[in-house]
């Protein structure tokens, strides 16, 4: 039996600038989002595109090369793991967000 991943790999466009995380511990975060893009033809045969937006977190070293050389609009190849974090929101909802941690980034 082969191995199983949970590895991702994502080509998009950042939507904003990466956002620095201000943490109680020495580890520094950053956050961003990337845009990417599903062309598709829908059964009227019309073209399609479709943007789907995913959040992608970076830790220590890595955190800081993407605050230092990322910025909106700019193109990049992300590699990470698929994440799912759990909150709750002010109103006490519970809430589930997936987050790509970044492994490697490439700017393109």
């Amino acid at each position: 039996m082969s191995t199983i991943q949970n590895s991702v790999m994502l080509i998009g466009h950042l939507g904003d600038n990466p956002e620095e995380v201000k943490l109680d511990s020495k580890k520094k975060l950053t956050t961003f989002s990337i845009a990417t893009n599903l062309r598709y033809k829908n059964k009227e045969g019309e073209a399609v595109e479709k943007t789907q937006w995913h959040r992608i977190v970076a830790w220590n070293k890595l955190a800081e090369i993407c605050l230092e050389h990322l910025k909106k609009g700019s193109h990049v190849a992300c590699r990470g793991h698929l994440e799912y974090r759990e909150y709750e929101t002010k109103t006490g909802e519970k809430r589930r967000a997936a987050e790509i941690h970044l492994d490697e980034m490439q700017r393109l």
